[in-house]
């Protein structure tokens, strides 16, 4: 097992250290441990294969002489693949020599390169689905879809200030709910922006939502331990990760979060075998060629051991609605 923060300990390579950093500029993968045990598979392929805990164990008391029932956990047998993710970027030699007293082209192209990489992980974690998208592993939203977690908030309405105040108490209970039926506490709730938005309001009316710091000194929001993770855009657009419905069909936009309980026998990331998550390719100036490529690149994917280690709650209204 390895996370971002071990791997950057085994770099010695200064940008390659600056683009892991902006990886873990994401709450959820600074905290993803990886299981980096994965081996190219027949040549072609990097599988990961566990099983995955649909059925908890039960247990009794039994009379002297007599026996327990019977009951054993059930397993499903589960595979992902991992994905390759990443891009290129080109940049003259003339710009990477002359203006270095402006910005560093490569290390600005190589981070911002890096910011998109995690975008694009951020959005196959929520909605990657293996069986529409080859390149895509199966996210979060296809795991708990149609399980005991995935559950609606019956489109409750906190998508004004005044509709806050009334419904902060039960949408907070309605997220009791939804962590009652999960196997553990959650670690991290994952929103788009609009969400992440009346939390914040929220912040200002209950104790239960509260900021603090995380390890790298950024400020976080967090509900009842679980830190809240704004997925943002999918990788350059302004479409989120997570939707909110069209605000001029209905009374108000709705949206969904989703309670994720990080760990080995929960939701964790998958990796290459080694210490290499993220790698760096840069551009090679010493050779002839005026214009050169650069490339950040991750290999991985995340397991979700146990249906209940994941949860849904759709139907909450974020935003208020607006005329056609």
């Amino acid at each position: 097992m390895i996370t971002l923060e071990q791997a950057k300990e085994l770099s010695q390579d200064k940008l390659t250290n600056d683009v892991i950093d902006e990886f873990r500029q994401s709450p959820l993968l600074d905290s993803l441990p990886f299981d980096n045990t994965v081996k190219v598979q027949g040549g072609k392929s990097l599988t990961y294969s566990f099983n995955r805990v649909t059925t908890l164990p039960t247990a009794g008391a039994r009379l002297i002489n007599g026996e327990y029932t019977a009951q054993e956990a059930a397993t499903t047998r589960q595979h992902v693949d991992l994905k390759v993710m990443g891009g290129s970027y080109e940049i003259d030699r003339v710009i990477a020599e002359d203006e270095t007293q402006v910005v560093d082209a490569v290390e600005f192209q190589s981070k911002q390169k890096a910011k998109a990489t995690v975008a694009e992980f951020h959005n196959q974690c929520i909605n990657g689905d293996s069986n529409t998208n080859a390149g895509e592993f199966d996210g979060i939203d296809k795991a708990v879809s149609g399980t005991t977690t995935d559950v609606s908030a019956n489109s409750i309405d906190l998508s004004t200030a005044d509709s806050i105040k009334t419904n902060a108490h039960a949408f907070l209970y309605l997220m009791r709910q939804l962590r009652k039926g999960m196997d553990g506490k959650p670690t991290h709730y994952l929103m788009n922006n609009d969400m992440y938005a009346v939390f914040q309001s929220i912040a200002d009316v209950s104790n239960n939502v509260r900021y603090t710091k995380d390890e790298l000194g950024k400020e976080v929001l967090v509900y009842d331990g679980g830190v809240l993770v704004d997925m943002g855009d999918k990788p350059g657009t302004s479409t989120p990760i997570i939707p909110t419905s069209d605000p001029t069909t209905a009374k108000f936009g709705e949206t969904a979060i989703y309670a994720v309980r990080v760990g080995m026998d929960g939701v964790h990331g998958v990796s290459p075998a080694g210490a290499k998550i993220v790698k760096t390719y840069l551009p090679d100036f010493k050779t002839a060629g005026a214009v050169k490529k650069g490339e950040v690149e991750f290999v991985g994917a995340i397991a979700v051991k146990s249906t209940r280690s994941v949860g849904k709650l759709s139907g909450i209204g974020v935003t208020p609605k607006k005329s056609t």
